[in-house]
């Protein structure tokens, strides 16, 4: 989930003056001929010092940032940022890349250390990327702004402790400014789980069936699915998902065979062992059985290979028995129709609902926004990123806004100045919020539910869900977030880019086509060539660590 008032601006070095200026802001080589004594002159004589909001002058801040492919590019349309910009009198330069070109796009700029961006506001980035651009010197640490110049974050790292050390380095600097958004608790946190299985409660109930219980009950109502046509449905398909596509992913109902499967692989057994969930002799068991689903036609012909607008589309056709997803809403035009299929007890008797690691932190994303070595009005970028984590305007960046007009409007602003969520009838949520949100670096915490603004409606229909997996999450633990050194991050994530892409393979070819038990022997093995014990190894250390602290 993802939203105050406040208009946009950026971080440009300091487009108050020349070129001479602007070449000071950037941070490279500077222009021909220069000294560097000369332009650390220039550089102070332009830094912007005891900011308060409005600006008696306006500044500029260059700010790199993305959107979604459905939603406008140009940030200045966003009321928000314009908002921003009316209260703070900072103008941004902004640049805008659509969601699926911006890292490739975001790497290609932060190459070129001459011409950076003052801020990334989105910028996405991985502890394994925090640190190796902090190394090259194109991002810069940021605790001393936090502690000089950033009160509202100060406020909820104070409330909430444990996310600074989530943000804090192995050296002990921070690096970023984070995206938090809490919404439940523990394993009733709306993020304890990710794709859920939904059912079409209506298809049983016209072919007068009972909710199944156990994987053996599914494959008969998915057969029945497949012989019928369920409410007149012609073209139908018993279930669908997209393997290996995240929340589109069919993992969470090999729960019933053993530790399940999450888009990450890891688990956490309750001896505090990590466990890589694509190597349990349980997940063999779900694959075949999976397989079997298949060899009887129940699962989509194109679950190995549809992106997530063929998956919806057919969704929106109503042609799904069960689906796999973030929401109903998302998926399906009649989300009423679905309800979450319950943890299924599998042939040895295992009900395991499966949960996501970092989970346990509520949504949390360090690297969300950064400050790169180009900006010269280090504490105007930090006063201003600072306005981001206002209760109310975090609410507004997260989700949405008010008062816009041809807008569905995300809340209303009630008298006492606090923001209800608005009901969202007949469209995707997010298809409707990302037309206003900015998202970016902000704080959401469960204490501003009640104070600053309600729980949206499809949370609170989402946590619901959550809850009735509570009873059926077998173990206690997640991995969670943890900020690993330079060194163990690099070789993390190496290992993870080359076994799990040959897991993630593995996996579609033998739902598809069979032959888990025959090739299962020579896959450990190449698993192990892969790296696979090295790569645990690390992640144990890291974990023992965390547990002991």
């Amino acid at each position: 989930m993802r939203n105050k008032t406040m208009r946009k601006l950026v971080c440009t070095a300091m487009a108050c003056v020349t070129a001479l200026s602007l070449t000071a802001c950037g941070g490279g080589n500077g222009g021909a001929g220069k000294s560097e004594e000369k332009q650390a002159k220039e550089t102070k004589e332009t830094q912007i010092k005891d900011v308060s909001f409005p600006l008696q002058e306006e500044a500029t801040l260059k700010v790199m940032t993305k959107a979604a492919a459905i939603s406008t590019q140009n940030p200045e349309e966003k009321l928000i940022f314009q908002r921003i910009k009316e209260q703070t009198n900072v103008n941004i330069d902004w640049t805008c890349y659509v969601e699926d070109q911006f890292v490739d796009k975001r790497n290609l700029a932060l190459a070129k250390k001459d011409s950076l961006p003052d801020i990334l506001f989105n910028a996405e980035m991985n502890n394994v990327e925090l640190l190796k651009y902090a190394k090259q010197g194109v991002i810069v640490p940021v605790e001393d702004l936090i502690d000089s110049y950033m009160p509202n974050l100060q406020k909820v790292l104070t409330e909430c402790p444990e996310y600074r050390k989530l943000i804090t380095a192995p050296d002990g600097h921070i690096y970023s400014f984070p995206w938090i958004e809490q919404l439940g608790v523990g394993k009733e946190a709306i993020q304890a789980i990710g794709g859920m299985p939904y059912i079409n409660q209506k298809w049983l109930d016209d072919l007068g069936l009972p909710m199944p219980e156990t994987t053996e009950d599914l494959k008969n109502v998915l057969i029945a699915f497949r012989d019928s046509k369920p409410c007149g449905t012609e073209n139908v398909i018993p279930m669908s998902c997209r393997v290996n596509g995240g929340n589109e992913d069919l993992g969470f109902i090999l729960g019933a065979f053993g530790y399940g499967d999450n888009p990450d692989h890891i688990m956490v057994d309750d001896d505090g062992k990590v466990v890589y969930s694509v190597t349990d002799e349980g997940y063999k068991e779900g694959i075949s059985w999976l397989h079997e689903l298949q060899e009887e036609n129940l699962i989509d012909p194109e679950a190995y290979t549809q992106d997530y607008a063929t998956y919806t589309a057919k969704g929106k056709n109503g042609q799904y028995g069960l689906f796999f997803g973030w929401d109903q809403a998302s998926i399906v035009s009649a989300p009423q129709d679905y309800v979450p299929l319950p943890a299924l007890k599998g042939p040895e008797g295992i009900v395991n609902a499966v949960r996501q690691s970092g989970s346990a932190d509520g949504g949390f994303q360090a690297g969300r926004c950064v400050l790169t070595s180009a900006c010269v009005n280090q504490e105007l970028a930090a006063k201003w990123i600072d306005l981001m984590y206002d209760p109310l305007q975090s609410i507004q960046n997260n989700w949405g806004t008010y008062g816009e007009e041809g807008k569905s409007n995300i809340f209303e602003l009630k008298e006492d100045n606090t923001l209800s969520h608005l009901e969202i009838v007949g469209e995707s949520p997010y298809d409707v919020r990302v037309q206003q949100m900015v998202a970016g670096p902000l704080a959401v915490l469960n204490s501003y539910y009640g104070k600053y603004t309600t729980c949206p409606p499809d949370a609170l229909e989402r946590m619901d869900n959550v809850k009735s997996y509570v009873d059926s999450m077998k173990y206690e633990m997640v991995y969670p977030n943890i900020f690993m050194s330079e060194e163990d991050a690099t070789s993390v994530a190496r290992y993870e880019t080359d076994i799990k892409q040959y897991a993630e393979q593995k996996k579609a070819d033998w739902i598809l086509n069979g032959g888990v038990d025959e090739q299962w022997e020579d896959y450990m093995q190449k698993l192990d060539e892969l790296g696979l014990g090295e790569y645990i190894e690390i992640k144990q250390k890291y974990l023992d660590a965390y547990l002991a602290q």
